[in-house]
Order: structure tokens, then sequence, then C-alpha cells
């Protein structure tokens, strides 16, 4: 296991040199946000597809853009006489810095790693048992957190 870990931090450390690449438009991992600016006040804002991206407005000129699920839709802001101002595609995508891979024959299992240690950091398509194993220890550790607090 643990050259397999060691093999692990080798790759995360090669790839934290690497990031996506889009040709254009706003790319926004998945389960993170990206705030979007736009030249002039607009009134209106619409995602194409909801399932893959969510947007929030802060202000007239500015909207978050949360990364919900893998995939690509587009985003069109209008200001007030309707008349488009952006309509730019926007691509959710789950690369990470340090975001590393292991397939085991038909396994996959997803890790987050640093030059100097790598976590499990579940993604759809990893093995069913490794995906809910590790979200019940996060919710573990976190109702144990929940618990300390409150006794204080």
């Amino acid at each position: 296991m643990r050259s397999v870990m060691s093999g692990l931090c080798f790759l995360a450390a090669a790839a934290a040199f690497t990031a996506p690449a889009f040709a254009e438009g706003i790319a926004v991992p998945m389960d993170e946000v990206r705030i979007v600016t736009f030249k002039q006040p607009v009134t209106a804002v619409y995602l194409g597809n909801p399932a893959i991206a969510d947007v929030t407005t802060i202000d007239s000129k500015r909207v978050f853009i949360l990364g919900k699920t893998f995939g690509t839709t587009n985003l069109i802001a209008l200001n007030a006489e309707g008349k488009p101002v952006v309509n730019d595609p926007v691509t959710v995508f789950g690369r990470r810095m340090g975001a590393v891979t292991l397939n085991r024959g038909a396994n996959q299992y997803s890790y987050t790693c640093t030059a100097a240690h790598c976590e499990a950091m579940p993604m759809p398509g990893d093995v069913t048992d490794y995906h809910k194993g590790v979200h019940e220890e996060i919710n573990s550790h976190s109702d144990m957190s929940i618990k300390a607090a409150s006794a204080q």
C-alpha cells in the first residue's frame, strides 16, 4: 500500500503543474464556485441546464457559478432592455489539482494528493463501498465535532 501511495503522491506532484484548459467560456470544478464579472450591468442571468451548474446573483455585475456535476451548458446574461450581454459556455469538470484516480481492474478510487500525502476524495464512478465508507467516516467525524462543541 505504501508503494501505491508514494506513486499517487508522485502523480499528484506532476499533476499540480497542469490544470484543465478550456478554449473559451467559464470553467468550474465540481462542488466549487467561481465568480463571473460582467462588463456592464445585467438584470437577468440564466443557465441552460441547472442540473450541471447553478447561478446566484451577487449584484448587477457579478454572479456565483456553482459546479454541480460534470458537463457543459451555457450562461446567458441580459441587460435592462432584454438584450444578451453574455452567452458563454460553462464547463463543469471533476479534475482538481492533485487529483489522482487509481484503477484496480474495473474498480476506480479517487484521491486528492499533495507532495506529502493523499486523502480519499470519492468521485462519481468510484467503487460504491469506497464512496459510501468515506462519506460515513466524514459524517461520523462531523457528528463527533458537533457533540463536542455542544458539550462545552
